[in-house]
C-alpha cells in the first residue's frame, strides 16, 4: 500500500487516524499495532509473520540483554547473536542471489547454476528489511550501551519495530527516540494541523515533482548510446538527481507528518542537501537517519578519527563501501559508495580546507558534480549504461542524437526549474520572513488555505497519472 494511493490517502489513513484519536488512551497502542500489522500484510502478505517473527526474537534477546548487563555479565554473545540474525535475514533475502551468481560467473559448476537461478526466482526481497534489521541492531546495541530504556512490554516494542509510517523507508528511528512516546503522547490540534501539513508537503514532493520528472529521467536512462547528447545526458541525470531526491524526501516528510498526527515526532531526514558546500556536509544532510546510524554503530566502533589519520581515512572507505552495499546488491551499487568515500577522504586531507576558503558557490558545485557522477552509478542498470552515460556527459554525441524535446515535455521541463528551486532552502526563508513580520492571523490562515490548495492540486496530479512505488521501497 502506497503512501501515494487513493486506497491509503481516503481510506486506510483516515481510519487508522480516527480511530487513534477516538481509542481510551491504553488502547492506542493496540490500534496502531494491528493498523501497522494490516499495512504490511496488505503489501506484503505472508512476509509480515518474518516481520512478527524477528520483532519476537528481538524482544526476547533484548530482555536477555537487559538482565546480563544488570548482572554484570558479558553481553557480547548475546549481541552477536542479534547481529548475526538480522545481517543473516539481509543476506539470504537480499544477497545471496547475487552473490551466487557472481561465484557461478567466476567459478561457473552446475550447482552454484542452479542455486543461482533458484535464488533469483524464488527469493522475495520484503519490503523494508533494509530498516527494519537496522532498527533492530541498534535497538540492542542501545540496551547493551545503557542508552535506551528496556521496553515496558513485547507489544510497545513490537510498535517500534512495526510503527507503519517509516516501516519500509524509514526514517531509521533509534528506539531510545521512540520509547516515550511509545509510552504516552498527546494529540493536539496544534501538532495534528503540523503533521497534516506536513503530509501534504510530501505527497506534492513525489506526486507533482517526483513522478513527472521522472519521466525524463526514465526515457533518458533507457536510450543506447547512439541516441545520447551531451545535453540530453546531462538533463537525464539532472532529472534523476531530482526525482530521488523529491521521492525519497516526500516519503519521509509524509512519514514524518504521519507520525505528529499520532503524537509521535520521528527525526528529521533531509535537510536541503542540494546546497551543501562539501560531500561532508552533503552526508550530514542527506538520509540523515542512515548516515547516523553507520557513524555510531560502525564508523565509531572501528575506532572512528581516534587511531591516527590514515585508520580514519580506512574507516571512512570502509564505512560508505558498506553503505553502498547497503543500498543494493550489485556492483554499480559498491561503486557509488567508494565514489563517496573516496570524495570524504580527499575533503579530509586538504581539499575540505580550500572548499571553505572558497565562496559557496565553489562549494556547491563541486558537490552536485560529484554527487550526480554517483546517480549515474546508483541509477543505471550496470556499469557499461555507466559509461555510456558518462561518455556522453563528457561530450560524446552519439550518431543518432535526439532532440531534447523529444524526451521533456513542457510540463516536464516546468518541474525540472521548479524542482531546482524547491531543492534550495527558498521556501524555509520566505516563511521565515513571514513569521517575522509579525502579520497576526494571516499567517496561519494562509498557511491553511496553501496547505488545503496543494493538497487539492496533488490530487488532480494523483488521478492523472499512474501510481509508482518510492524508489527507496527497494533498498
Amino acid at each position: 500500500m502506497l503512501f501515494s494511493q487513493p486506497t491509503f490517502l481516503f481510506a486506510f489513513l483516515p481510519l487508522v487516524l480516527a480511530l487513534h484519536l477516538v481509542a481510551p488512551r491504553p488502547l492506542r497502542n493496540p490500534v496502531l499495532l494491528a493498523a501497522s500489522l494490516v499495512f504490511y500484510a496488505w503489501g506484503e502478505g505472508a512476509f509480515v509473520l518474518l516481520l512478527v517473527a524477528s520483532t519476537a526474537f528481538h524482544h526476547v534477546l533484548g530482555r536477555s540483554i537487559v538482565r546480563a548487563r544488570d548482572d554484570g555479565r558479558s553481553v557480547r554473545g548475546r549481541l552477536a547473536l542479534v547481529v548475526l540474525f538480522d545481517l543473516g535475514l539481509l543476506f539470504t533475502f537480499k544477497y545471496a542471489p547475487w552473490v551466487l551468481a557472481e561465484l557461478h560467473a567466476r567459478f561457473g559448476g552446475d550447482l552454484l547454476g542452479r542455486a543461482s537461478d533458484w535464488a533469483s526466482a524464488s527469493l522475495h526481497l520484503p519490503l523494508g528489511i533494509s530498516f527494519f534489521t537496522f532498527q533492530a541492531i541498534s535497538f540492542a546495541v542501545d540496551l547493551a550501551r545503557r542508552d535506551a530504556p528496556a521496553p515496558r512490554s513485547a507489544a510497545d516494542f513490537g510498535l517500534y519495530v512495526s510503527l507503519f509510517p517509516q516501516l519500509v523507508a524509514g526514517p531509521i528511528v533509534r528506539y531510545r527516540d521512540l520509547a516515550e512516546q511509545i509510552f504516552e503522547r498527546t494529540v493536539d490540534a496544534a501538532r495534528f494541523a503540523e503533521g497534516a501539513r506536513r503530509f501534504v508537503i510530501g505527497l506534492a514532493k513525489k506526486v507533482l515533482v517526483a513522478d513527472v520528472v521522472a519521466g525524463t529521467a526514465d526515457s533518458v536512462f533507457a536510450l543506447g548510446p547512439e541516441a545520447l547528447s551531451p545535453a540530453l545526458a546531462w538533463v537525464g541525470v539532472l532529472a534523476y538527481t531530482l526525482q530521488i531526491y523529491f521521492d525519497f524526501s516526500g516519503y519521509s516528510d509524509m512519514a514524518i507528518g504521519i507520525g505528529l498526527m499520532l503524537g509521535m515526532r520521528l527525526p528529521e531526514n533531509f535537510l536541503h542537501p542540494y546546497v551543501s558546500r562539501s560531500i561532508t556536509e552533503f552526508w550530514r544532510r542527506w538520509h540523515i537517519s542512515l548516515s547516523s546510524w553507520f557513524r555510531d554503530y560502525v564508523y565509531i566502533p572501528m575506532g572512528g578519527n581516534q587511531r591516527g589519520a590514515l585508520r580514519t581515512l580506512v574507516h571512512l572507505g570502509l564505512v560508505f563501501l558498506l553503505c553502498g552495499l547497503w543500498h543494493g546488491a550489485a556492483w554499480t551499487f559498491v561503486a557509488w559508495g567508494a565514489l563517496h568515500g573516496a570524495a570524504l577522504v580527499v575533503e579530509r586531507i586538504g581539499v575540505g580546507r580550500v572548499l571553505g576558503w572558497l565562496p559557496r558557490p565553489f562549494g556547491i558545485a563541486w558537490t552536485m558534480l560529484l554527487v550526480m557522477l554517483g546517480w549515474v552509478l546508483f541509477r543505471a542498470e550496470s556499469f557499461d549504461r555507466s559509461v555510456e552515460m558518462y561518455r556522453a556527459m563528457a561530450g560524446a554525441t552519439g550518431a543518432l542524437a535526439h532532440p531534447l524535446a523529444l524526451h521533456v515535455d513542457p510540463r516536464e521541463a516546468a518541474m525540472l526549474v521548479l524542482g531546482v528551486l524547491l531543492a534550495t532552502p527558498i521556501v524555509p526563508a520566505v516563511e521565515r520572513t513571514l513569521d517575522d513580520a509579525d502579520l497576526g492571523p494571516i499567517v496561519p490562515a494562509g498557511s491553511a488555505a496553501w496547505t488545503v490548495a496543494l493538497l487539492l492540486v496533488t490530487i488532480v496530479g494523483l488521478a492523472g497519472q499512474s501510481h509508482s512505488p518510492f524508489l527507496y521501497f527497494r533498498f
